[in-house]
């Protein structure tokens, strides 16, 4: 049974009966990751879907507080309106998941999902100043504030951004907003294998030319970008971002240094502006199976090193984000999920999450990368604080995306 509470007293009330009971509660919003995670048990839902709307926003100070469960589609549009964004580019999982419904904004902050801007202008929790939630005993709680400077609660807001409904139930958000950039342009080096990729990922991110986006789509997958509009051959593929009269002069730049690579193509705003999201919201594996889908964070140095690695001992398929640091793996059977967090080990460390498997898979996959003692011990001293019953979505344990 899903129990939609529409304010914020309800829901403490329905949460303060689950632990008196001992009631497990999956937490989610839109359910649009529904799947994620391990299977575990819980004899009700508790979804954020109820608590809807924007509850201030000011455009002059980049600033918005929403209900939990206002969809990321209305945020979206509310912000475009203003010709503003939320700058860490939140993916949207139902594609790869085979899920429906809406994202909501609280699902995004709870997953702390981020894009491919990811590793130059942060993470979603680097954008979340306040949040409202309820801990387990069905307490409301208010971390954060307005503004950048109000840093009162600021562990909380951390704490809660990523903890995947496991710490508490998320009511209201309030965050940092940018400006849309007016001009947007993609650099598009062709015939680069993974190792050279890195290296001219590398290059272009040591250039000072503001570089946003830097992945690298190897032929498998080049196909499925853009409808196979790409040139042939694998992509490396490098955004620049700001105003109209930088960009130009940054990809002139930009583009002499990468020709030492390979063939270099440009791609205006329209085209940029879809492959981007393509790639953010992991396209070429929005496939409408149940392959297992890895999500790997390594060193950019290290990325394609790992996949070279595994495909000598595994059937995979890969691409990477973030300069090399972030590799989408998708397996063609098993996770392979020893082996993988063997290699991953060997390579300096780093960490990988499962986000699709079928059921009898995820059940003896550990989802999550396993924690270090003292940060398990850590985690467990937070939960037992916040969530003493340990009602509070018990398949989300060990990690964050």
């Amino acid at each position: 049974m899903t129990l939609t509470p529409h304010t914020e007293t309800d829901a403490a009330y329905v949460i303060r009966n689950a632990a008196t009971q001992g009631t497990k509660l999956a937490i989610y919003g839109g359910n649009t990751r529904s799947g994620f995670g391990n299977p575990a048990s819980t004899e009700e839902a508790l979804s954020s879907r109820g608590l809807t709307g924007i509850v201030d926003y000011e455009p002059a100070e980049m600033v918005m507080t929403a209900r939990a469960g206002t969809p990321a589609a209305e945020i979206e549009a509310a912000l475009a309106a203003n010709g503003q964004m939320m700058v860490f580019e939140p993916m949207d999982h139902r594609g790869i998941m085979g899920t429906s419904g809406e994202p909501t904004i609280g699902g995004v902050f709870a997953a702390n999902v981020s894009g491919p801007r990811r590793f130059v202008a942060g993470a979603a929790r680097d954008s979340l100043l306040g949040i409202r939630f309820i801990n387990g005993q069905g307490q409301a709680i208010r971390a954060g504030g307005r503004v950048m400077k109000n840093v009162t609660g600021l562990d909380l807001v951390k704490l809660l951004a990523g903890s995947q409904g496991t710490l508490g139930f998320l009511t209201e958000v309030t965050f940092r907003v940018l400006p849309v950039p007016p001009a947007v342009e993609t650099i598009v080096i062709s015939g680069l294998n993974d190792a050279v990729a890195a290296k001219a990922m590398a290059a272009a991110m040591a250039l000072p030319v503001e570089v946003s986006g830097a992945a690298h789509l190897p032929e498998s997958v080049r196909g499925r970008f853009l409808a196979g509009a790409l040139p042939e051959g694998e992509a490396t593929v490098l955004r620049l971002e700001g105003l109209a009269a930088s960009v130009p002069v940054r990809a002139e730049k930009l583009a002499a240094v990468m020709k030492a690579f390979g063939a270099v193509s440009r791609l205006g705003i329209e085209e940029s502006s879809r492959l981007w999201r393509e790639i953010r919201d992991v396209h070429p594996y929005a496939d409408g199976t149940e392959k297992p889908l890895w999500r790997v964070s390594v060193a950019p140095s290290a990325g394609h090193q790992l996949v070279a690695a595994l495909r000598l001992e595994a059937g995979i398929d890969a691409f990477y984000d973030w300069q090399g640091g972030l590799v989408w793996m998708r397996m063609d059977a098993d996770p392979e999920a020893e082996l993988l967090r063997r290699y991953i080990r060997a390579l300096g460390g780093g960490h990988a999450t499962l986000l699709r498997a079928p059921d009898a898979m995820r059940a003896h996959t550990p989802a999550f990368e396993p924690l270090p003692d003292a940060v398990a011990a850590l985690s467990a001293r937070v939960k037992q604080k916040l969530d003493p019953a340990g009602i509070f979505s018990p398949g989300k344990m060990g990690g964050t995306l």
